[in-house]
């Protein structure tokens, strides 16, 4: 981590990825970038459906291989690069066969290494491989959820996931939340942990920068008017006035409640819930 010295309030506590350890280039490779209109919290209609989000400076959105079909083909690390769509680092893959491709990239892996999509590949970072053929205790990430799908599982910053059985054509992995699932043993999923495990780390030191990062602020519900927030209104500091803390619409939020559909599809997958709050 880069820290810098109090020369400024905002400056007081700032910190940044030490970006030069760990990219070797600063410019992407154009043939896999393309502009994108950001939703920014918006739907069709241009309403605000997600609060806090907008603004923020321009993006080139990166194309970015998660359904890795190219099998058997080595392919060499060229670079590792900055991506301001993620968390994680993103590197360009070059295929023997002379076809370029950006991936997530996993750590310990530099500029040089080779890396394969097959059944038989060694068990070695940044390698994939179906989950059946994974030993247990291997931590994974990028990892399917139906064969075939494209990764959906781990993929930002410094996470993995850990096999930790195989059973009746499922696979368990241990999610980075706590949570217990199976996914199918056809699925594939790569080899390590994502890099720059150094994200979580970051203090962002001012309200300026939150705003570059397309982040709108966030205001209490206590600090509102009681027709704008069920934990608004009362004369001083008042407590909330109900047990449990709610949302603006008056749905459970925060403190570990449980918010999950009842009905949602993949409740059939989880084999242990996440813990939350003290007991985590």
């Amino acid at each position: 981590m880069k820290k810098y010295k109090p020369t400024t309030p905002g400056r007081r506590g700032m910190s940044v990825v030490s970006y030069k350890k760990f990219l070797t280039k600063s410019e992407p490779h154009k043939a896999l970038t393309k502009g994108v209109k950001r939703s920014v919290g918006r739907n069709s209609a241009g309403r605000l459906t997600t609060r806090h989000k907008g603004g923020g400076h321009k993006r080139r959105y990166r194309m970015i291989d998660f359904k890795y079909n190219k099998r058997d083909i080595p392919a060499k690390i060229e670079s590792v690069e900055y991506d301001p769509n993620r968390s994680a680092f993103i590197a360009l893959i070059c295929y023997e066969d002379g076809e370029r491709r950006y991936i997530v990239a996993p750590q310990s892996l530099s500029v040089g290494d080779k890396i394969v999509v097959s059944e038989k590949a060694p068990l070695k970072p940044g390698n994939r491989l179906m989950v059946k053929n994974v030993p247990i205790g291997t931590f994974v990430y990028n990892i399917e959820i139906k064969p075939d799908s494209g990764a959906k599982l781990a993929r930002s910053a410094g996470n993995s996931a850990e096999v930790i059985a195989h059973d009746a054509g499922y696979t368990h992995i241990k999610m980075p939340s706590s949570e217990v699932r199976k996914v199918s043993q056809f699925a594939w999923a790569s080899v390590g942990e994502v890099s720059n495990e150094e994200h979580k780390l970051v203090n962002i030191g001012k309200a300026g920068r939150a705003r570059w990062m397309g982040r709108r602020p966030t205001v209490r519900g206590a600090a509102m008017n009681a027709v704008d927030h069920p934990h608004g209104g009362g004369e001083g500091k008042a407590g909330r006035g109900h047990r449990r803390a709610r949302s603006k619409w008056g749905k459970p939020t925060g403190k570990g409640q449980k918010t999950r559909k009842p009905k949602k599809y993949s409740n059939a997958l989880i084999v242990r819930r996440r813990k939350v709050g003290k007991r985590r």
